[in-house]
C-alpha cells in the first residue's frame, strides 16, 4: 500500500527572483523609449496631420482631405512625384548593373584585386555626402573640370546643370557611381555559387556569357532581388544631390519628392502639406515593393529549387 506524498510547498517569489525573470525588459527599455519617441510617435502624428491644414505657427485651421487633393491638382507636385519614379525606375536598374558586372569581374583572380574592391566600395561610402555632392557641382558646372577637359578636345561643353536635359542625368550619375555597396552583396553571392556547375556549362560548350546568363545570374537572383528593394527605398528618399547640385533646377526638373517635404516642411512651415507627401512617398515606395514580391515568383529562384 502505497503511502499518499505530500504536495510540494509553493514558495512566495522572491524579490531576487522577480528580478531575475524581468531584468530583460530593463536591458530593452532604452529602446523601447527610443522606438515610441522618435519612430512610432511621429509616424502616427505624420498621418494625423496629413489630414490637417497645420501651420507651424500657426498651429491646426482645419481637418480634411484637402492636402491630399492639392497633391494631385498641383502641377509641379505631380511633376515632382513623376520626376521622383522615374530617377527611381532609372537609377535602380543602371546602378545593379554596373554593380554586378564590376563584381562579376572582380570575381576572377586578378592582380590588385583588394585594391580595386576597396576603391569600388569608397563611393557608396562618401557619395551620399553633401562634400560629394558640392564637388559633384564644381566638376559639372560651366567652368568646370569636365568642360575644361571637353575644350582641350575642341568640344564645346554643354550647360549640365542649366539644361534639364541634362541636369536629371547629372544627378542619375551621382547615384549610379554609389554601387559599392549591392557590388559588395553580389561578390559575396557570386563566391557562392558552386564551381562544379561552370565546370559543367563548359562541357557543355557554354561559353562566358551563356555561363553568366545561364548559370550565375539564375543563382544569384535572391541577392539581386534584395538589392533591387533597398536601392528602391533609398532613390525614393534622394535629397542632397538634387537640393545642393541644382536646388531642384532648372524649372523644377530635378525637383524630387524628399525635396518638396522638405520645402514645405520647413522652408513654408506648412507640416501637413509635409506630411501628406511623405505619406504619398511612402505609398509609393509600398506599392512599388508589393509589385517586386509579387514578380519575384517568376524570376528569383532560391536554394530548393523553387521560385
Amino acid at each position: 500500500m502505497t503511502r499518499p506524498t505530500a504536495a510540494p510547498v509553493l514558495r512566495p517569489r522572491t524579490g531576487r527572483a522577480y528580478a531575475r525573470r524581468n531584468v530583460g525588459w530593463l536591458y530593452i527599455l532604452p529602446w523601447i523609449a527610443g522606438f515610441l519617441v522618435f519612430k512610432l510617435y511621429p509616424f502616427a502624428s505624420s498621418l494625423i496631420y496629413s489630414f490637417t491644414d497645420f501651420h507651424l505657427f500657426k498651429g491646426i485651421t482645419e481637418y480634411g482631405v484637402m492636402n491630399y487633393v492639392d497633391i494631385f491638382s498641383t502641377r509641379k507636385i505631380v511633376a515632382a512625384l513623376s520626376a521622383t519614379v522615374w530617377y527611381a525606375l532609372t537609377t535602380v536598374p543602371l546602378k545593379l548593373t554596373f554593380a554586378l558586372l564590376i563584381a562579376y569581374i572582380l570575381n576572377f583572380k586578378i592582380r590588385g584585386q583588394n585594391l580595386f574592391r576597396t576603391a569600388y566600395y569608397v563611393p557608396s561610402i562618401l557619395g551620399g555626402s553633401v562634400a560629394i555632392a558640392v564637388l559633384w557641382k564644381a566638376l559639372f558646372r560651366d567652368e568646370g573640370l569636365v568642360n575644361t577637359l571637353l575644350g582641350y578636345l575642341g568640344i564645346q561643353g554643354p550647360t549640365w546643370l542649366s539644361d534639364p536635359a541634362y541636369a536629371i542625368w547629372i544627378i542619375c550619375l551621382l547615384r549610379v557611381w554609389q554601387f559599392g555597396s549591392a557590388m559588395v552583396l553580389f561578390l559575396a553571392a557570386l563566391k557562392g555559387v558552386p564551381e562544379d556547375l561552370y565546370e559543367a556549362a563548359t562541357i557543355d560548350g557554354a561559353g562566358r556569357v551563356r555561363q553568366f546568363f545561364g548559370v550565375t545570374v539564375p543563382l544569384i537572383t535572391p541577392v539581386i532581388f534584395y538589392n533591387l528593394i533597398t536601392q528602391l527605398c533609398v532613390a525614393f528618399q534622394e535629397f542632397n544631390g538634387p537640393y545642393i547640385i541644382t536646388n531642384g533646377g532648372p524649372r523644377g526638373s530635378t525637383t524630387l519628392i524628399a525635396m518638396l517635404v522638405y520645402n514645405y516642411g520647413f522652408k513654408l512651415n506648412e507640416m501637413g502639406m509635409a506630411s501628406a507627401l511623405a505619406w504619398v512617398m511612402f505609398l509609393a515606395v509600398g506599392v512599388l515593393t508589393v509589385l517586386s514580391f509579387l514578380s519575384q515568383k517568376y524570376w528569383v529562384y532560391y536554394g530548393d529549387g523553387e521560385r
